[in-house]
């Protein structure tokens, strides 16, 4: 594991934003506003630390793209020019996954870690560099980790468990295979097992003669009287690496075999060791998808890490009956897996890549295992959220890791399913990048883009479970607005500090001693293991009453210290502990929250059942007693009869009761941010000088109103990431900020507790007359997109271009051209919105030759202050989704699907075909309309 002080990942390649990038008053615009027009009163900080003054932007803080090379058929031209394009709207990195090929394809596959494949890798880098972009590798091909060097013995596993029954007194005669058998023990109706393998004969034959035992009535399997013997052994899940290119297809490895892993790296070492060139940033592995649940060494490292032999409880761990031996033995059996994977198996290709000058991303979401552990192992912890199955609670446990273990990046798979293809809209893209933001990511990569050559029919190669993020997608064309939106926001969230107060314990214990099955794998899209414990429904209190926190595991809270009755965490510190209502604990857990609160910190047991609290695994009997006595002393403070009481123990306190939660936060210091309640949704960060907000409305209603901040402020400065406008906020001593945000819009916020900001207020525009529709012959003309540019068109109005019935238009996807001359004597010279109504999907927008920014989320309207009395001119280049192209093609039968592997599918996961989906409308609806505006008195209405 990194040291905490590298903060993760270091990005070497800086790029400075151009002039053009940011024709909206971007960062560039505001230094220099900043240098030459603002009053030097801010003293605090460098150039980058000025209240009205964006952070530079750094290829880190744009957005990466995953980038699929089908089949590694790549040539160093088309990569250059895909680079270049990647470049030109606003990427600042990519990460490189090697797929399955193309059906017939022109181009010959190259086979993964060749040497042609490592030259093409090294071209790659070193063209990403010379443009200041990064680029990360998939550390294998397709996924999960596999490929032609796995063996047998290292291959994904599953247990084999054979069974037996037979009479005391009775023989049971079988024969086995010496090299696979794993373990032979015979269980008795009552009293201790009995190991069978040492009665092997030389070629694995077993005679056994089931002892009678005097006195027996039942047993506990079931059968009265009865002896049942266990056989183990395990054999290949039967996984093959999914998706893989050629040259990296085989087995899946056992991530609970150590040893396969650090075989697996040798495949590598093999690689790079004739390979000269530059490498990747970093490696990164993707969400675990194996089906594993055993391994050659499982029972020896199982002995060593619990203290007691598996072998004597296989009837225990092989049944599902609801009792306290089998809860326990389950959860030694969980805790085992976990920590083989998050202390073994993790560190060994995260050490290799380190050894190597690479850093790590990894995706634990889908293990077994304490997401928490795993996520803390990487240098970048990185969720996903999968089609609809949209959490932000879920995707927390990413950024949690990344701030209570002091990792700076936290990453983020963006736009996985996110819509049907070719159908998601750069609204859609906002929406959930926000989203992500919420959830505390910072460093986003669009899932994804394909590679394609030049020479490839449109719409090129694809990738079945993507966002379509790539140049032959019509929404490319507005990509810059939406990529520079990302980098603002990324600027200012990569250069805070976590600033969360509370630490929410996560009680696994009482998931993992649940009777059913094995293993417990946990997902992002199928979240009722979340939902369904008290960790669950906490983290929705704490969210909803705005409280900001952070999830902690057992072995990371192990890390905690106490300073001034902070509880100090490796990346962060906090206010309290909560721990939810539990039915286990592991010892070492509440003998740590136990001295914590010696220490001088608080922790809230926001519990009923204190008194029912119960040790975790199989712990000995002296543990028991350990246990029990520091529940005993808890109870002793808590007083029977109290509802809910702050005891002071040693120099801090806790909070013990029914009450509920908020009420206990409250009572511990700690004060939610109000936004929350009134409907916004926030992210906080701190900056020693102050505090960074970044604050969505998630919801269907506009919001405008004064909001108590949760930090004390005196000033405050609003920051437009979607425009790069900013200005002075209206603060009210003791009442809070002004805020206001259309439904889905988001804003950053820079607070200071003293000090004062300086330079121009924000502005804050109401309606203030009668909208004025603007009238004049409009002009339809084609700009760029297919499958044919069709004919121009004069408009009394503006009109969706698939209202024409014309196959041309209905077919047509890309971007055109609205153009209008119009009259405006009564708003000559005064502030107005230009709203443009119904949008299908963006718009870029110039006036009078004047560009006013692009608009990719409704409303749908920019500000306009320089209107001439006669003959302006506005042009809207409206951009649609590439819907219609891809049906039209489905609807002629052209043959545009030809991948190996899965090919192309829908989001239900079979075949795709849009030959039968409706038209989808496309173009500029309106009505397009003037809307008088003026400022409010004060920057703020205070009868609202």
């Amino acid at each position: 594991m990194r040291a905490v002080e590298n903060w993760g990942r270091r990005r070497p390649f800086p790029k400075p934003w151009k002039i053009n990038d940011m024709k909206n008053g971007g960062p560039l615009l505001f230094l220099l506003l900043a240098f030459f027009v603002l009053p030097c009163e801010w003293a605090l900080g460098g150039s980058d630390s000025h209240p009205l003054a964006w952070p530079a932007i750094r290829s880190e803080n744009r957005p990466w793209t995953w980038w699929w090379w089908h089949g590694s058929a790549v040539d160093q031209a088309d990569l250059d020019r895909e680079l270049h394009l990647f470049h030109d709207v606003g990427l600042g990195g990519v990460q490189i996954t090697t797929i399955y090929g193309v059906k017939g394809g022109s181009h010959p596959d190259i086979p993964y870690l060749s040497p042609e494949w490592m030259e093409m890798l090294g071209y790659a880098i070193g063209d990403a560099k010379s443009l200041g972009m990064g680029v990360d590798m998939s550390l294998g091909s397709g996924w999960c980790f596999g490929g032609p060097t796995i063996s047998d013995r290292d291959a994904n596993a599953k247990v084999v468990v054979q069974t037996y029954e037979i009479e005391p007194g009775g023989t049971l005669t079988h024969q086995f295979d010496p090299l696979k058998l794993q373990a032979l023990m015979a269980y008795p109706p009552t009293g201790p097992a009995i190991n069978l393998l040492p009665t092997l004969d030389g070629q694995g034959l077993m005679r056994f003669q089931a002892p009678t035992i005097p006195g027996t009535v039942s047993g506990v399997n079931g059968a009265q009287g009865t002896w049942k013997i266990f056989a183990i052994s395990q054999e290949p899940s039967g996984q093959k690496v999914k998706r893989a290119a050629p040259g990296g297809t085989g087995w899946m490895l056992n991530p609970l075999y150590p040893q396969a892993v650090t075989n697996w790296l040798k495949w590598f070492d093999g690689a790079l060791g004739k390979y000269n060139g530059p490498r990747p940033l970093a490696v990164f592995q993707d969400s675990y998808e194996y089906r594993t649940d055993w391994s050659p060494d499982f029972l020896s490292r199982f002995a060593e890490l619990r203290g007691y032999r598996l072998e004597d409880q296989f009837q225990h761990l092989f049944s599902d009956q609801a009792d306290e031996q089998t809860a326990r033995v389950k959860y030694d059996y969980r805790r085992t897996v976990s920590g083989i994977l998050a202390q073994e198996s993790e560190p060994a290709w995260i050490a290799w890549a380190h050894a190597h000058g690479m850093e790590t991303i990894y995706q634990a979401h889908g293990t077994p295992a304490n997401w928490l552990d795993l996520y803390g192992d990487a240098d970048v912890p990185e969720t996903e959220m999968f089609h609809n199955d949209r959490s932000v609670l879920i995707s927390k446990f990413a950024s949690s890791a990344a701030h209570t273990m002091g990792r700076r990046l936290v990453g983020a798979e963006t736009g996985t399913w996110l819509k049907e293809h070719f159908t998601e809209t750069l609204a859609d893209v906002k929406y959930l990048v926000d989203d992500m933001f919420l959830a505390g990511v910072n460093h986003v990569y669009f899932h994804g883009t394909c590679y394609s050559p030049a020479d490839a029919p449109w719409p090129g190669w694809l990738f079945y479970a993507s966002t379509e993020m790539n140049p032959r997608n019509s929404i490319w064309h507005d990509m810059p607005s939406v990529n520079a939106y990302i980098a603002r926001c990324q600027s200012l969230l990569q250069s805070g500090h976590p600033d969360s107060d509370v630490l929410l314990y996560w009680p696994v214990a009482d998931y993992w001693s649940q009777p059913d099955g094995l293993l417990q794998p946990m997902t992002v899209s199928q979240t009722a293991w979340f939902e369904g414990q008290a960790v669950g429904r906490e983290a929705h209190e704490l969210w909803n009453q705005g409280f900001a926190f952070d999830y902690v595991s057992d072995s990371q809270l192990q890390e905690a210290r106490v300073h001034d009755q902070e509880i100090v965490m490796p990346g962060a510190q906090y206010k309290v502990v909560v721990v939810p209502e539990c039915h286990y604990m592991p010892l070492e857990t509440l003998e740590l929250l136990v001295g914590l609160m010696k220490s001088g910190a608080t922790v809230v047991w926001d519990m009923d059942t204190l008194d029912q609290l119960q040790p975790a695994g199989l712990c000995g009997p002296e543990k028991t007693r350990r246990f029990e006595s520091l529940v005993s002393q808890l109870m002793e403070l808590r007083g029977r009869d109290s509802l809910s009481v702050m005891v002071k123990v040693g120099g801090g306190y806790m909070e013990l009761g029914t009450r509920a939660l908020g009420q206990g936060l409250w009572e511990a210091g700690v004060e939610p941010e109000e936004m929350a309640q009134k409907g916004l949704s926030f992210v906080r960060e701190t900056t020693g000088q102050g505090w960074d907000y970044f604050i969505a409305n998630r919801g269907k209603q506009d919001f405008q109103g004064l909001v108590k901040m949760g930090r004390p402020v005196t000033s405050a400065a609003v920051m437009d990431p979607m425009t790069g406008k900013m200005g002075k906020a209206k603060v009210e001593a003791g009442h809070g900020l002004w805020l206001e945000l259309n439904a889905g819009e988001s804003v950053l916020v820079r607070c200071y507790g003293s000090g004062k900001v300086t330079g121009p207020d924000w502005d804050y525009w109401e309606t203030n007359g009668e909208s004025v529709p603007v009238h004049g012959k409009w002009n339809l003309h084609f700009l760029v997109g297919g499958p044919e540019l069709p004919e121009a068109r004069e408009l009394s109005d503006p009109v969706a271009w698939t209202n024409f019935k014309d196959p041309a238009y209905q077919a047509f996807g890309g971007t055109a051209s609205y153009d209008v001359t119009f009259d405006a004597p009564d708003l000559a010279g005064k502030a107005c919105y230009l709203d443009l109504g119904v949008v299908c999907q963006s718009a870029r927008v110039v006036l009078n030759g004047q560009d006013l920014g692009t608009c990719v989320v409704p409303p749908y309207r920019v500000l306009v202050e320089h209107l001439k009395p006669s003959d302006n001119h506005l042009e809207l280049e409206v951009t649609s989704v590439s819907a219609n192209r891809v049906r039209d093609l489905d609807r002629r039968g052209v043959n545009w699907k030809y991948f190996k592997d899965i090919n192309l599918v829908n989001e239900d996961y079979h075949p795709f075909d849009a030959a039968n989906w409706p038209v989808a409308p496309c173009g500029l609806v309106g009505p397009v309309v003037l809307e008088p505006v003026h400022l409010r008195v004060n920057g703020y209405d205070p009868g609202i």
